[in-house]
């Protein structure tokens, strides 16, 4: 792969990686303890507030997936094992790693 285009997956994967970290910034308050203070809030409000917060914590898990299969491409990245299939070892297309940098596997691979 030419060093150009090393740059710009490199250059992509961290401002991905940057939106991730935004993403969990704004999510953060989402994730709190649900207060159970009936007082406070009625039962079905207590229950979208549950609700609310087990996507909340669900979206983080999927984040953190992401965010390491992101790191894991950025080291590979400076390996010559990126761009290659890990299964047949053909040649990803630029424009598929561009769109998605965490891909692995060739087309043809991905239709086993």
């Amino acid at each position: 792969m030419k060093k150009r285009n090393r740059i710009k997956l490199k250059t992509l994967i961290k401002e991905k990686l940057d939106q991730l970290v935004q993403e969990d910034a704004l999510g953060h308050g989402s994730q709190a303890i649900v207060e159970l203070d009936q007082q406070s809030v009625g039962r079905l409000s207590r229950m979208d507030a549950l609700q609310s917060q087990a996507m909340a914590k669900a979206q983080k898990q999927r984040r953190q997936g992401v965010r390491q299969s992101l790191e894991l491409a950025l080291q590979r990245l400076d390996t010559d094992e990126f761009g290659y299939c890990e299964h047949c070892g053909e040649i990803i297309d630029l424009n598929r790693l561009m769109a998605n940098p965490i891909i692995r596997k060739c087309i043809s691979c991905m239709k086993l």
